[in-house]
């Protein structure tokens, strides 16, 4: 019974104009269709094609900013290092001529205490010189007296003079 239903269709489909009917489903569907279209547009494909551009701008935006960014770290930091090396040039520089100026000084204070040690072992020397003449001066008058006495008391008081 089944079919005898299926063949019964089929004939009245082969009927009617066969298995495309060119009546107006076609056009209505086709409408329909357009209509589909516009309404997902309008609601699904316009937001976010909308929010794709609006994310795509924020990227782009922030790319450039962060790019922005870097080579202005990167030149303050060129900067940065050339002063760094300059100071530390100028440091050196500083640190050398103090250096020089200590030496000088100690040189100077050296020179001057050398003298100084010069100075007083002349001194010393001349104080030695002088109390040893002065102890020869006594040596020699305690020995005329002493020869004086023993000439006397060899010779007697009377034939000394």
């Amino acid at each position: 019974m089944t079919n005898w239903t299926i063949l019964l269709a089929v004939e009245t489909a082969a009927k009617e104009g066969g298995l495309f009917d060119l009546d107006a489903t076609l056009p209505l569907m086709a409408v329909q269709f357009l209509i589909l279209v516009a309404v997902l547009n309008a609601v699904f494909y316009k937001p976010l094609t909308k929010s794709i551009d609006d994310r795509d701008n924020y990227i782009r935006t922030n790319l450039l900013e962060g790019r922005e960014k870097l080579s202005k770290a990167e030149s303050l930091t060129k900067k940065y290092e050339q002063d760094l090396a300059e100071t530390r040039r100028q440091s050196s520089a500083i640190i050398a001529a103090a250096q020089a100026d200590a030496q000088k000084i100690a040189a100077q204070k050296m020179a001057e205490a050398q003298a100084e040690a010069i100075a007083l072992r002349e001194q010393a020397g001349k104080e030695i010189e002088d109390e040893k003449n002065k102890a020869f001066q006594s040596l020699e008058q305690q020995v005329d007296a002493l020869s004086r006495q023993i000439v006397e008391k060899l010779l007697g008081p009377s034939l000394v003079k």
